[in-house]
């Protein structure tokens, strides 16, 4: 192996990619291609990727960290849209967009990111049109969890919308206990889920009172799948 500092690190993007879904698949020789003139970028907690409006510099893939991506109202409230994690793809419609990124995106804790230009890929593309196909299902991939946000933001109240937010995390068809780990902040969670941290604590506190859920650091314990589900019907009042 190389000990070239441009190989070793065109080596470890191409590891990074590897791993997201977007390139799932691609041949190693296609991975280093794009690795070749991909960047690494470092953020600090807090720092911005880019801001709503700004000129798109191509699309970015996590390395380590997260990424809140999160628009203002006009009231000064910041929605969050989604976190995204390590091996996750984000901002790809900028590619085919002359506006700008369409939100904004910050670390919401010390992070990393492969950032992928605009130019050089979509120089990509046009000799591999697979990759444009690859591209069209992630963006769709996103654009369905655009929708499940606004489905979940219609729901009446938080402790509702939390319920149905630990009920998505459960395994599919789990009947008896789950455990549902919190990747993120109370805080972080409570922006997600539209409401307040204080709001979402007495959320957690009610619903570990009434039995349906046990609190274990970043761990939520489901004792009752059945039980959870009977009472989220309770909530939407179809019970």
């Amino acid at each position: 192996m190389s000990s070239d500092p441009t190989s070793l690190r065109t080596t470890a993007i191409a590891a990074t990619l590897r791993s997201c879904q977007l390139f799932s698949g691609l041949p190693a020789a296609d991975l280093e291609a794009i690795a070749s003139f991909s960047t690494l970028r470092s953020l600090a907690k807090d720092a911005y990727l880019f801001r709503e409006g700004g000129s798109a510099e191509g699309f970015y893939v996590v390395q380590k960290g997260a990424i809140n991506v999160h628009r203002i109202s006009a009231a000064g409230k910041e929605q969050v849209i989604y976190v995204f994690r390590p091996g996750e793809s984000l901002a790809e419609a900028s590619l085919a967009s002359e506006t700008g990124y369409p939100a904004n995106a910050r670390a919401i804790e010390s992070s990393g990111v492969i950032v992928i230009p605009k130019v050089p890929f979509l120089a990509l593309i046009g000799r591999r049109p697979d990759l444009g196909l690859r591209m069209l299902g992630s963006m769709s991939q996103h654009l369905r969890v655009l929708v499940g946000l606004v489905e979940d933001l219609t729901l009446k109240d938080v402790e509702t919308r939390f319920v149905n937010w630990l009920l998505k995390r459960c395994p599919k068809d789990a009947v008896g206990t789950a455990v549902v780990k919190l990747a993120s902040t109370k805080r972080v969670l409570a922006a997600e889920l539209s409401t307040s941290s204080e709001s979402l604590s007495r959320t957690f506190a009610k619903l570990r009172d009434e039995g349906l859920i046990e609190v274990e650091g970043a761990r939520v314990h489901v004792p009752s799948v059945i039980a959870l589900e009977a009472h989220f019907r309770g909530l939407l009042g179809e019970m």
